[in-house]
């Protein structure tokens, strides 16, 4: 076992006192993740929402499943055109555009 010079101990010294004044140093909000950001409904600034707006709610969420999908399929290694006829598939009614687009038919 090779014997420790006077060196050593200096510099684990200095390691430890560093590591320590980076610790007590270091904002508390840099060590605890931030909250979540409120929601609308959290907030108390909900408005009511009608009929048409529930209905681009929904579209836009089944856009976004198709798309979801579209993503998984490419990822699984399968042929892109696949993906995009399961995709054009998918938003049949709801979606415009080729590659069902993010906007929605009205």
């Amino acid at each position: 076992m090779p014997e420790k010079g006077p060196t050593g101990s200096a510099v684990s010294g200095r390691l430890l006192a560093l590591l320590l004044a980076a610790s007590v140093a270091m904002p508390a909000a840099a060590q605890a993740p931030a909250p979540a950001p409120k929601s609308p409904t959290e907030a108390g600034a909900a408005a009511p929402i009608d009929a048409h707006r529930r209905d681009d709610i929904a579209k836009h969420r089944v856009i976004a499943a198709a798309h979801a999908a579209a993503a998984s399929c490419l990822e699984a290694g399968r042929k892109e055109s696949d993906c995009q006829a399961a995709l054009r598939k998918a938003c049949e009614g709801i979606a415009v555009g080729r590659y069902c687009g993010m906007k929605h038919s009205h």
